[in-house]
């Protein structure tokens, strides 16, 4: 990758995102376990989803594959594997939102329900809109200025990371409903959403094959590309099973099966 890379971009966002980690890492368990004296004990597995989480997230964005993504777009494209696609996934089956609502006091969990019913919420977490914002942001980002600007700007840097995670987040939970949702859109809407989802992101890893962003050698690139398509198609087999298992669960007649 020949793209000019300022040191101060590493120094700076490895410590905030080592700091905002740790964070995650250190609260959640703590207002689970809080919480466990007046509700229901918070399951084990959650505790697993969200440390697995925020691991994946960690080795995108803290430590060695970081550092190599700044000049191989094949372990950058490892870490838009973990940081959008299968951090937000894990995430998700964590529960944060439903662990976060039942832990505020009366007057702040109402407010946190208004604004998870807010229009602007209801808007970007909609499936359509929220595989326009990551699907179509990685278009935008390897397809525009954006991907050379990235290693030049610690602002833009921080912003594209940040787009991975948040966007990917949005992406899974408007498609699958793991945790709280401000809407209900039917199996079969959100099932053609999915299909066209990732059939867009392995259209834009052939094309990325077949031409890589600007400042990328031919070999690192289709390596990227090949890395973005077969692991992106096993996390997104991960993704089909739990859609087609909760739509199973939610029209099996007769059947109660444990949500994972």
């Amino acid at each position: 990758m020949s793209h000019h890379y300022l040191g101060s971009i590493e120094l700076w966002f490895s410590v905030t995102a080592a700091l905002a980690l740790a964070w995650a890492l250190i609260f959640y368990p703590m207002l689970a376990i809080w919480t466990n004296e007046r509700f229901k004990k918070w399951p084990v597995r959650r505790y697993l989803f969200w440390f697995a989480g925020v691991t994946a997230a960690g080795a995108a964005l803290v430590g060695p594959l970081s550092e190599q993504a700044h000049t191989s777009f094949s372990a950058h494209m490892i870490g838009h594997l973990l940081l959008g696609m299968l951090a937000p996934l894990l995430l998700l089956y964590g529960k944060p939102m439903t662990l976060l609502l039942r832990s505020l006091p009366r007057d702040l969990a109402r407010l946190l329900s208004r604004i998870l019913n807010s229009r602007y919420i209801h808007f970007i977490s909609h499936p359509v809109v929220a595989s326009l914002l990551s699907i179509g942001g990685l278009y935008i980002l390897y397809r525009t200025d954006i991907f050379i600007w990235m290693h030049q700007s610690t602002i833009v840097y921080a912003i594209v990371h940040i787009h991975f995670l948040v966007a990917g987040y949005l992406f899974m939970m408007s498609i699958l409903y793991a945790d709280l949702t401000p809407h209900r859109y039917s199996f079969r809407f959100r099932a053609i959403v999915l299909i066209l989802a990732l059939a867009g992101h392995k259209i834009l890893a052939k094309s990325l094959y077949a031409m890589p962003p600007a400042g990328i050698t031919t070999t690192d690139g289709e390596m990227g590309a090949m890395i973005m398509y077969y692991g992106g198609n096993l996390i997104d087999l991960a993704i089909i099973l739990l859609f087609c298992y909760s739509w199973y669960k939610a029209t099996a007649p007769g059947r109660v099966v444990r949500a994972i």
